[in-house]
């Protein structure tokens, strides 16, 4: 199992990898989205089900199936994203505790969290593409060119 930390970033990789790839109108396979990511499909499936179920993806069934974003990439925030796949996680008693813990690491994790959350709010999936695009990354053609004589 991803820890909290990976499946929020996996998260975000997926929505990107669709917001990048597909966009509002057209899908992407989860065997796409995990070959681009290096991942294994099975290892992504809950993820997409989560995000499928808190509809900021929706899936498409059928030969031309797949995954595209559930809402305008403006209106996503990586803040929400994040909520969605961390929120699914279960949450164990098993965790450290003592004096240490309870005075001083508990509090200072819980105030980077917050500002953490505060600037992911801020964050939207346009933003990302806009950092991608910045990075020199192309989006694909949405049909494949051919020609015929």
């Amino acid at each position: 199992m991803l820890l909290r930390r990976d499946r929020a970033l996996v998260a975000v990789l997926i929505m990107l990898d669709v917001a990048f790839h597909a966009g509002r109108t057209g899908t992407v396979s989860a065997a796409d989205i995990a070959e681009r990511a290096g991942l294994a499909r099975r290892g992504i499936e809950p993820l997409l089900q989560a995000l499928s179920r808190s509809s900021l993806l929706e899936s498409v069934r059928g030969p031309r199936g797949g995954y595209h974003l559930g809402r305008p990439r403006r209106d996503i925030s990586v803040a929400e994203i994040v909520a969605t796949v961390v929120n699914t996680d279960s949450d164990s008693d098993d965790g450290p505790s003592g004096d240490l813990f309870g005075k001083v690491i508990d509090p200072f994790w819980s105030e980077q969290e917050t500002e953490l959350v505060s600037k992911l709010r801020d964050l939207t999936l346009d933003d990302l593409i806009r950092r991608a695009e910045a990075a020199g990354l192309r989006k694909p053609l949405t049909e494949p060119i051919s020609f015929s004589i």
